[in-house]
């Protein structure tokens, strides 16, 4: 079995193929990207122009739909950094967020039974 479909059985997660400008900054710096999927674990972006993830890689990542009408912000680790793109892990998030967040997953997967399972594998994660 090949490691993308190790990783398909572990995801716990749907992912969401999405639209939006990224924004990922730490202390040594800041990035512009385009996101190309999220889910309410994390997310994964296209490799920002002049990207350096450093020494640290704890970042903070902020999607800007196009429409503008909400803003989505997360601190957030890199899980990995390959030539799909980058791959961010969620520490953190705000109410305000994950209430978009949220939404955005649950327009997009349709069945409300399997967001609210990973509703659940969430909290039980941070817990």
């Amino acid at each position: 079995m090949t490691d993308n479909k190790h990783a398909e059985e572990r995801r716990r997660f749907t992912r969401v193929p999405f639209e939006a400008s990224v924004n990922v900054s730490n202390p040594a710096g800041s990035w512009t990207g385009k996101l190309k999927d999220i889910s309410l674990n994390g997310v994964l972006i296209s490799h920002p122009q002049n990207w350096r993830s450093s020494d640290s890689k704890e970042f903070l990542l902020e999607i800007q739909p196009a429409e503008g009408v909400f803003r989505i912000r997360m601190e957030v680790t890199v899980s990995h950094d390959d030539s799909t793109g980058i791959g961010f892990h969620c520490n953190h998030i705000d109410i305000d967020s994950i209430s978009h967040l949220r939404r955005l997953v649950e327009l997009n997967v349709g069945d409300e039974n399997i967001l609210n399972r990973e509703l659940s594998a969430l909290i039980s994660n941070a817990a």
